[in-house]
């Protein structure tokens, strides 16, 4: 014998029924089977919904009882044969018929009782069971169908009643021994008290009817039919890597349906536990999936952690004070106040010390606590040994539920780490001694970067998740973007890292998708998106709530730049190729990289120097290994080393500036690149990054511009002045072809001072024969005393920054702080 339950996404529609007419005569072949069913889905909500118009006055009730009746009308005419209805609706219409009669009285009186709402919600379960049994009589089905109502005994605590089981199962019994049908139809959810009033036994107890029944016949097993393939890891709407586990234990079963697992109401577990009756989850749409098996045995999969489960709108109380250390009973006396009043404790952590006592609740029951210990604790209030009480609310439980946790050191510390790490507060714990759960108290809005991170941590041993939220989408950007979308799968495959594009934006719109923007259409999707604005960009970083969030600068705003310190003080990294930040004050440059250590979360700024080169990460690691700078001596300037390249012949000065522009090697303002003040900021970066407090103001700038080509206040008064002297241009040409150099703009740093200006080299010197848009780096060093360590390669172009910027963002997905 065996005991199926299904629920009602299960039973929702006349083509969800026939899947499940069609397991049960897969089934009744083998064996003699008990099949339970909740009521049509979303049938229950608007039996309730009916209930608390009519209460409220409400004659729109009418209109859900409606609905109710349609739906349950077109199942009727979509299963059964014309000829065969007509007994079955008017059976169903009776049945109706004293529910709007309930109603109406409800209406009448405005007084909705539980009483009462436990009559109302049962006629879901009993229409539905009648339909089905109809159904499955007409497919020549030896059934019968019998009211749970008249074998389950319960309390009269209406609307969650306590089953009592020794009559119970003794009426079951009873039932069953004479009943010799091949297959028994069932409503699950309802139960009566001993004056055979009608109870109920708590939204889900469809389960606990099934377990109930399981646990009386003493079956071989219960099977829950569901639409999911199991029980998840996660819950699978909010974790998209979530995936169903093969077996779990019982008492793991247990913690995770108390803490919010929606596939398993809680009180299921008990009935079948003692008797060790194997409980299969099955998907009604998949069913040959193999489904979760909940027993005793010990699986492959021992060992392992089984899931993370949450519960929110929770409300935290802390009660503290002297009145508690060393008081015998105490902690009694509180949780009698909260027993006495019917409220149920879903969490308690006291701290060692004896001065508090944390315990999470319901939120609707929190004001009811505190007004009840307001009136327990009079006295202790009074004298001030104890403190108000304080209630924190929209918080959540989050539970990570494993018998493994036994065997696996370092637990506890790596889901703190994990919350610690994407900026997630910790309110309480609490740990019991058989390490089969560890919960913390967190905010209700972190719950799902909450569940995500720790999924990542503790269940996708191969994949991390970075999520990317991208401002300046032109030249460096557009690359970046296109760089990305081709390497996903590579970086999946190869590096175990998912990028994920959340948002970006240039100057004027912002398009966002938290689950991930489509890269093959941004640009379409761009033009149609939101207006942009700054503070909006962080707004929707900070509502996204993403783990491992990094934000992205590809702009050269100074504006943008000093938005960082926000980003980082919200535990989200930053990658950035705008060197403004990183030239600003010292106190600022000091300032974002501290607060990135505090936060434990990436500041990086290779592209500030030398595009895509490791000029900067070289750096650090000679430092990090003990090594001490003692001079720097570079070219820069991608832009200003091509531009001095091509300045040859008859080609004017204006038309080799004009063509770098139009190549992507220059700023977009190439003012920037060609007073030198670009220059100036890289090599105060570099000296910055050997320790140097150097301002920059400090840095000598020989400009090779005359005067009029400085002071011009457009790009467009700016080449003008070119123009109009290129005389000045043709003297510099004509100098370094008379002596045999080259043109570089250099910049050096020694004995704590930077200097940054046009200089003519001889053949001899390592930058005579720098190429193109070349950079070239020479580090003097305790190590590299006679020859320097020398970086060289492209240093300019949107291609190679974004390859830069790329290179920062694997090295956060490949970094475990």
């Amino acid at each position: 014998m065996r005991v199926l339950k299904f629920g009602g996404s299960s039973v929702s529609s006349s083509k969800n029924i026939k899947s499940v007419v069609n397991i049960l005569e897969n089934n009744i072949k083998d064996d003699q089977i008990i099949v339970v069913f909740s009521a049509i889905g979303n049938t229950t909500n608007l039996l309730l919904s009916s209930a608390k118009k009519a209460e409220n006055n409400d004659e729109s009730f009418k209109n859900d009882l409606s609905e109710i009746e349609n739906n349950h009308y077109t199942i009727i005419r979509e299963l059964i044969s014309i000829d065969k209805q007509s007994s079955l609706l008017a059976s169903i219409k009776v049945q109706f018929n004293c529910l709007e009669n309930i109603l109406k009285g409800v209406l009448l009186t405005q007084e909705l009782t539980n009483r009462v709402l436990d009559k109302v919600l049962s006629y879901g379960e009993l229409i539905s069971s009648s339909i089905i049994a109809e159904v499955l009589i007409n497919k020549n089905i030896n059934i019968a169908l019998k009211d749970s109502s008249e074998l389950i005994k319960t309390n009269s605590n209406y609307g969650n009643a306590k089953v009592i089981l020794d009559i119970s199962y003794k009426l079951i019994k009873e039932y069953f021994e004479a009943s010799k049908q091949t297959l028994t139809v069932l409503p699950g959810f309802i139960s009566s008290n001993e004056d055979n009033i009608i109870t109920t036994l708590g939204r889900g107890g469809s389960d606990y009817t099934a377990s109930i029944f399981a646990s009386a016949l003493d079956v071989k097993q219960l099977e829950i039919w569901t639409d999911v393939n199991g029980i998840y890891t996660a819950n699978p709407k909010i974790v998209k890597q979530a995936y169903p586990t093969k077996n779990i234990s019982y008492s793991e079963a247990l913690e995770l349906s108390h803490f919010g697992a929606s596939v398993l109401y809680p009180p299921t577990i008990k009935p079948v536990f003692n008797k060790k009756i194997p409980v299969y989850i099955k998907n009604t749409f998949n069913p040959s999936h193999i489904g979760t098996l909940i027993s005793d045995k010990k699986g492959i999969e021992d060992g392992q952690l089984k899931g993370i489960s949450h519960i929110d709108n929770i409300s935290l109380l802390t009660i503290e004070g002297i009145a508690i250390q060393g008081t015998p009973g105490f902690s009694k006396r509180v949780l009698g106040v909260l027993g006495d009043n019917n409220i149920n404790v879903i969490l308690i952590t006291q701290a060692s010390s004896e001065y508090s006592i944390c315990i999470a609740i319901d939120s609707k029951d929190a004001e009811k606590a505190k007004r009840n210990f307001d009136d327990d604790f009079t006295y202790e209030l009074s004298i001030k040994t104890m403190k108000p009480i304080v209630i924190e609310y929209d918080m959540a439980i989050i539970a990570l539920v494993g018998e493994g946790m036994k065997e696996r050191e370092g637990t506890s510390g790596k889901m703190f780490g994990t919350l610690g790490k994407n900026n997630i507060n910790i309110r309480a714990i609490a740990q019991g001694a058989s390490e089969r759960n560890i919960s913390v108290v967190i905010d209700n809005k972190n719950i799902k970067k909450a569940l995500n991170s720790l999924h990542e941590c503790f269940f996708e041993t191969h994949t991390k998740q970075l999520n990317l939220f991208v401002t300046g989408v032109g030249n460096v950007g557009g690359k970046l973007i296109e760089q990305i979308r081709k390497q996903q799968e590579y970086l999946r495959d190869e590096l175990h890292l998912q990028i994920k594009v959340v948002a970006l934006s240039n100057s004027k719109k912002i398009l966002y998708n938290y689950d991930g923007i489509d890269l093959d259409n941004w640009k379409q999707n761009l033009i149609k998106a939101d207006d942009y604005n700054i503070n909006d960009f962080l707004a929707c970083v900070k509502k996204a709530n993403k783990r491992n969030s990094i934000f992205i600068d590809n702009t050269a705003s100074e504006i943008v730049s000093e938005q960082y310190i926000k980003y980082l003080e919200n535990n989200i990294s930053v990658v950035t190729c705008n060197k403004i930040a990183c030239a600003s004050q010292y106190g600022n440059y000091k300032s974002l990289k501290s607060i990135s250590i505090k936060n434990r979360v990436n500041f990086l700024f290779e592209t500030n120097v030398g595009a895509g080169l490791p000029i900067i990460n070289t750096l650090n690691n000679l430092i990090s290994s003990g090594d001490r700078i003692r001079k720097i001596e570079a070219v820069l300037s991608g832009s200003l080393n091509f531009i001095f390249n091509e300045f040859k012949g008859n080609v004017s000065f204006r038309e080799v500036v004009t063509q770098a522009m139009e190549q992507g090697y220059t700023e977009p303002d190439p003012r920037i690149d060609l007073s030198g003040i670009d220059v100036a900021r890289k090599i105060l970066i570099l000296a910055r990054e050997s320790g140097s407090l150097m301002e920059i103001e400090e840095i000598e700038n020989d400009s090779f511009l005359p005067i009029g080509c400085q002071k011009t206040n457009s790009v467009d008064d700016f080449y003008k002045k070119i123009s109009e002297n290129e005389f000045h241009f043709d003297e510099m040409k004509n100098k370094a072809k008379k002596e045999g150099k080259a043109m570089k703009y250099v910049a050096s740093f020694e004995k704590g001072k930077a200097k940054v200006g046009l200089q003519y080299v001889d053949k001899q010197h390592p930058f005579y024969n720098l190429e193109g848009k070349d950079n070239i780096v020479l580090f003097y060093t305790d190590m590299y005393k006679d020859q320097p360590l020398i970086i060289k390669g492209a240093g300019a172009g949107a291609e190679v920054t974004a390859s830069g910027l790329f290179a920062d963002i694997i090295r956060i997905g490949n970094k475990e702080l």
